[in-house]
């Protein structure tokens, strides 16, 4: 891989801004953890020896009551085992699709006080991530 996010682009986050506020989405996570999880210095945590693994389960903690207030819920979630379609080195270790009630209880969670000081576990924790906006969508036999 040559490229790794962690955050969104300016210009991503505007476009996912620009979209219909309120209606339900689907927010795909993929996540590559960090063999070591990099806490900045005079970090509480710096300097523990976490995996990124670990240290992305503190930010489930420290994140899931906010995620929780604003309406969140996770809808699926698993472990990756091997790309079918795509680039071969593209590997990820675990996925999960999150579901709010609209786009606003994402932005009321992301701009509350607690979830900012929990964020510094998911960027100390990855190496990579994608977060993908879907549209819910019937589930059923068909594509």
């Amino acid at each position: 891989m040559s490229e790794t996010y962690i955050d969104p682009s300016r210009a991503n986050f505007e476009a996912f801004k620009n979209l219909p506020r309120d209606e339900p989405i689907h927010m795909l996570n993929l996540l590559l953890y960090r063999d070591e999880a990099e806490y900045p210095e005079g970090h509480e945590h710096h300097g523990n020896g976490w995996s990124g693994r670990r240290a992305y389960e503190e930010y489930g903690k420290t994140s899931g009551p906010i995620f929780r207030r604003v309406g969140g819920s996770i809808v699926w979630r698993g472990a990756f085992q091997c790309m079918v379609t795509g680039p071969e080195a593209m590997r990820w270790h675990d996925g999960f699709v999150a579901q709010y009630p609209n786009s606003g209880a994402f932005f009321e969670m992301i701009k509350d006080p607690d979830y900012q000081k929990a964020v510094v576990n998911r960027t100390a924790a990855l190496v990579d991530s994608r977060l993908v906006r879907f549209a819910p969508g019937a589930a059923g036999e068909g594509f």
